[in-house]
């Protein structure tokens, strides 16, 4: 289970695993606030982590700490107007499926966190047990843990919903960190995909970052696959920042010196690693296909 850990009023996260790995909990929304005295404390914290990682987030991306560093991609589409963006930074076939959900009806405009949305969470959040080829953390839940959970930040994020037929068929958490945005959350009902309602939210989050003079809208990390490739149709870029690994133990210490402080998956070849996805999500499909068949029917692909 995740620890969470105050130092110098900042909420710390003490992962699980064989090297247990501390981070900011809202680093995408904050910088650490004083790196030597943060590493001091943990290492004197009775939950003890093995490494602690930090980065610095955009636009700052010149390296200032001497501790050892890496870059960290993530997916950022720089904003200077919705018009640019249309224009120039994505192609004909992106604004061509935008287009297309307006002409099928769908609708995305900014709105509350009301109970009929948290209605239409629970109910897209239930529409499957398996997303992107893994059990989807988010399916079983109530309206009161949706409502609970998706309540903590509101103070910061802008939420947009996509309606069609006053159905609320996707949505989208914006965050707001300083000078750009961060895509919290965004997801649609798959029965619905045909009709481009994630592009039709990007297109509404460019609308909004432009409005208020955001340099940037972040759609978290850069990685590969299909969700990449709808990152890059929709004009985002792969941005390199730096993130710093600091040993708090013997084992993390090792871990650094041996390449697997950011996760074992590092020491495998890409192919592997594609091909052990591929059989993980045959085995989910497998599992999953027998406790919820009717559910499975609509997996994504």
């Amino acid at each position: 289970m995740t620890k969470s850990l105050h130092v110098h009023n900042q909420s710390i996260l003490v992962g699980r695993g064989p090297i247990r790995v501390a981070r900011l909990e809202h680093e995408w929304y904050e910088d650490i606030v004083d790196p030597v005295g943060t590493i001091a404390r943990l290492r004197e914290k009775p939950v003890k982590a093995d490494l602690f990682t930090f980065w610095q987030r955009p636009p700052d991306l010149t390296p200032h700490h001497s501790y050892y560093w890496e870059w960290d991609a993530i997916a950022a589409l720089p904003i200077s107007s919705y018009e640019h963006w249309w224009s120039t930074q994505i192609k004909s076939r992106t604004r061509g499926i935008i287009r297309k959900a307006a002409k099928e009806g769908v609708e995305v405009r900014e709105v509350d966190f009301s109970d009929d949305f948290v209605r239409g969470m629970v109910a897209i959040f239930n529409e499957s047990p398996i997303r992107q080829g893994r059990p989807f953390w988010h399916y079983g839940k109530d309206f009161d843990t949706v409502k609970h959970q998706f309540s903590r930040y509101l103070f910061r994020e802008h939420l947009l919903g996509a309606f069609h037929r006053s159905e609320l068929i996707g949505f989208m958490m914006l965050g707001v960190a300083d000078r750009y945005a961060v895509t919290g959350q965004i997801i649609s009902k798959l029965s619905e995909r045909d009709k481009g309602v994630n592009n039709a939210l990007i297109a509404k989050a460019v609308e909004l970052c432009a409005r208020r003079g955001l340099e940037s809208l972040v759609y978290v990390r850069w990685d590969d696959g299909s969700l990449a490739e709808f990152k890059r149709r929709n004009g985002f870029e792969k941005v390199d920042v730096p993130r710093y690994y600091v040993p708090l133990s013997a084992k993390g210490a090792l871990a650094l010196r041996v390449g697997c402080h950011a996760g074992f998956s590092r020491l495998m070849p890409q192919r592997s690693l594609a091909r052990l996805k591929q059989l993980r999500t045959a085995a989910y499909r497998a599992i999953y296909s027998v406790k919820y068949r009717h559910a499975v029917t609509q997996l994504e692909s």
